[in-house]
């Protein structure tokens, strides 16, 4: 299993998720900038998403929903802030309405997922932050730890295939 720590600070308003991969920092890497190989590993198994729009650029957005085994379907949306190649990069993250758009009233983060070469492949730390603790807490209830670890657990079988 990918992640191997967990933590969450309400002073700092953070959750942060630690993961190491059995593949190098390149292909762990293509796994984002690729919306393709993204659909494949964002979100639980049983929630596949599908990316609308995804320009991983400086100020570049990206657009995606989720689909239930319901065949509902949950949007979001990212902000590209800054993009090291191959290190990291920081994005605000944030729910969607059926149009993409952004939806009001729910909570927003900034992201900063950062890349590392290991002597067996790639440790990545990814860090959310949100405005309030009640921000945090409201997605910790909405299952952020399970749905984000079962996400981020499916990529070294998409590196594997």
């Amino acid at each position: 299993m990918p992640v191997i720590d967990v933590q969450t600070d309400t002073d700092a308003l953070t959750l942060t998720i630690t993961a190491e991969f059995a593949a190098p920092v390149e292909r762990v890497w293509e796994v984002y900038e690729n919306p393709r190989r993204l659909e494949k590993v964002w979100g639980p198994p049983e929630y596949p998403a599908t990316f609308v729009e995804h320009d991983f650029t400086r100020g570049g957005r990206a657009t995606y929903y989720m689909t239930s085994p319901e065949g509902e379907k949950f949007g979001g949306w990212w902000r590209f802030e800054t993009i090291d190649p191959m290190s990291s990069f920081t994005f605000e993250d944030g729910f969607a309405d059926a149009e993409l758009k952004p939806l009001d009233g729910m909570p927003v983060s900034q992201n900063r997922y950062v890349f590392e070469a290991t002597d067996s492949g790639t440790r990545a730390v990814f860090t959310s932050t949100y405005e309030s603790a009640e921000n945090l807490q409201k997605v910790l209830e909405m299952g952020i730890i399970e749905g984000a670890s079962a996400a981020i657990n499916q990529i070294d079988d998409l590196l594997a295939a």
